[in-house]
């Protein structure tokens, strides 16, 4: 019988996976996060120290608050700082946006590298509340805009009267940098209803069955950030 994903044992090796990842990035993470702990259990043992009632069960009232705090603290610290070290190890790689898309929560369906070009500009594309959301990225501005109007056009046919945004992924003008393009694709409206999904979903199958399988280009497409997702949600 095979171990369920959301074990004890594979949330912990998760957290490992994720802790070990962010570090590379930030060599003071545990003094930071135990700086944290330390701080928000203390806060936590006066706030219940502070409760009525006295002698042995105020005692273990108020260390049991200082721990459950204090985990608290380190949680929220650690999970920030996790982020900022993926986004920062992932910026500049190709298919970096694709990793970053990943975090999107349920009501999104997030595909890959659905275009590319030899020189490693890609196309990945989300389905959600908006519509269809196209996010390119690529060394050359010029060439990523090509490609997203070319994948719009080949979409508009599918899936005519369906919102079709293109987002450009990057740090020049009028791109939107990577630690900010997942909350900009959730503020991109609500237009298309969670039954409709379905339908929308339909159509792609069939864009995507005339294109055969797509080489994904090497780079991240990091599964870091899946597992941050997975954290955020309490698997």
């Amino acid at each position: 019988m095979s171990t369920p994903a959301s074990t004890p044992t594979s949330r912990r090796a998760q957290i490992m996976q994720t802790y070990q990842m962010a570090k590379r990035s930030d060599p003071r993470l545990g003094l930071i996060l135990l700086g944290v702990f330390v701080a928000g259990a203390a806060v936590g043992f006066g706030l219940m120290w502070l409760l009525p009632g006295s002698g042995v069960l105020s005692l273990v009232i108020s260390i049991i608050g200082a721990l459950l705090i204090g985990m608290l603290c380190t949680l929220l610290v650690f999970g920030r700082r996790a982020q900022r070290a993926a986004y920062q190890q992932m910026e500049g790689q190709p298919a970096a946006a694709a990793g970053a898309l990943q975090m999107l929560r349920r009501g999104w369906k997030v595909d890959p590298v659905v275009g590319f070009t030899k020189q490693q500009d890609v196309v990945h594309r989300v389905v959600g509340p908006p519509g269809i959301v196209l996010v390119g990225e690529g060394s050359s501005p010029s060439r990523v805009k090509q490609l997203l109007a070319n994948e719009r056009k080949k979409h508009e046919r599918v899936a005519y009267e369906v919102p079709i945004h293109e987002v450009v992924a990057g740090r020049g003008e009028g791109e939107v940098p990577l630690p900010k393009l997942v909350r900009h694709v959730q503020k991109l409206g609500r237009s298309v209803k969670p039954a409709e999904m379905t339908d929308i979903l339909q159509r792609l199958k069939a864009l995507d069955a005339q294109r055969g399988k797509l080489p994904v280009p090497k780079g991240p497409v990091p599964t870091s950030m899946k597992g941050m997702r997975s954290q955020q949600r309490g698997r």
